[in-house]
């Protein structure tokens, strides 16, 4: 298995959409895209999920705000989380 993610659910803070999901990483791979359907990000938040101790975070391999709504994300492999990222819909 390689690098995979979900969209779980969206909503709208004000005049931003939040979206939010999951990843998971296996096989080697050390990160992946992750296409949050947004037009602009503004920042997004990782975090991961499960009952094994992680030796480093999850990051996210961008510059913020970025013009575009796919964000290039980096973890251990093996690693599963959650996501949360912020922009303009």
């Amino acid at each position: 298995m390689t690098f995979a993610y979900t969209i779980k659910g969206f909503s709208y803070f004000g005049n931003k959409k939040v979206v939010w999901g999951t990843f998971t990483n296996a096989g080697g791979d050390t990160g992946g895209d992750i296409k949050t359907g947004l037009n602009t990000v503004d920042f997004i938040q990782l975090q991961h999920t499960g009952s094994a101790v992680v030796t480093d975070v999850p990051v996210p391999n961008e510059t913020f705000p970025m013009s575009s709504g796919d964000v290039t994300i980096v973890t251990v492999d093996g690693a599963d989380g959650i996501w949360w990222a912020q922009g303009d819909a």
